[in-house]
């Protein structure tokens, strides 16, 4: 008689709670964009000659330069750079100064974590390597009137929670290199503010661009795919927006935080 009581109140209490409604929509997480706060310099250091990094090199928050002054958007090459990181190599917690042709230059996969570019010549980061993929997580540039990332080689460039201020681009696939590939293009968390363009890339080399999770203010187009070519010529631009290879949603792309 006991278990029977027992039964019809665990009954009761059961009936009185109310069903989870299944239907009921999960709240959306927030975005998670960059910091657009450059962290303050612990140091100064100007090299006269490119900085070699071959495994991980961690400037702790101190800038570094080559104490030259920039030439405009006229090309430099590898012996302008500030660094030249090897294929593997890391650099991480670094600021680049104003005073330089080159900023870095990565000559096969690396991975470029919390740099930061005070000032842009010609290109902040020239990508070589001919396959693989290479990492550029946190981190902004400033001031880049052509190019922050230059993508020369093949292969793939994840570019995550990285801030972008006053740029021509944030991203471009070699429009006229001598040797051309298929490159791609991933971008996330990325905080973009006065600029041209988020990412170009070469419809004919099979190129594309995926972008989630984003921000853009005066920002002109998001994603412009190009006729690349080998012979220096400018590349033809053919199109802008969503498509086969940009591959993004307006939703993707949000106005940024204030």
């Amino acid at each position: 008689m006991r278990s029977i009581t027992m039964m019809v109140a665990l009954l009761g209490v059961a009936m009185a709670s109310p069903a989870p409604n299944l239907f009921e929509p999960t709240p959306a997480l927030a975005k998670r964009f960059a910091t657009k706060t450059m962290p303050a310099s612990s140091g100064y250091s100007v090299f006269s000659t490119p900085k070699v990094v071959t495994g991980t090199f961690d400037g702790g928050m101190k800038k570094f330069d080559r104490g030259v002054s920039c030439t405009g958007d006229a090309e430099g090459g590898d012996s302008d750079a500030v660094f030249q990181i090897e294929s593997g190599g890391t650099l991480k917690n670094v600021i680049i100064g104003k005073k330089q042709i080159e900023g870095v230059h990565c000559m096969g996969p690396c991975t470029i974590q919390n740099v930061w570019w005070e000032d842009v010549c010609e290109d902040a980061l020239t990508i070589k390597q001919t396959s693989g993929t290479s990492y550029v997580t946190g981190g902004g540039a400033f001031h880049a009137s052509d190019k922050i990332v230059q993508h020369n080689g093949g292969g793939t460039v994840s570019i995550k929670d990285f801030y972008a201020e006053d740029f021509g681009k944030v991203y471009r696939s070699c429009g006229n290199c001598k040797t051309q590939y298929k490159r791609t293009v991933q971008m996330s968390g990325v905080w973009a503010v006065d600029g041209s363009l988020l990412a170009g890339i070469n419809s004919n080399y099979g190129d594309t661009a995926t972008i989630a999770d984003s921000c853009a203010d005066d920002v002109n187009s998001i994603c412009t795919w190009y006729q690349g070519n080998n012979n220096g010529k400018e590349p033809k631009k053919l199109g802008s927006g969503p498509s086969s290879y940009c591959i993004y949603s307006d939703s993707e792309v949000d106005d940024c935080p204030a």
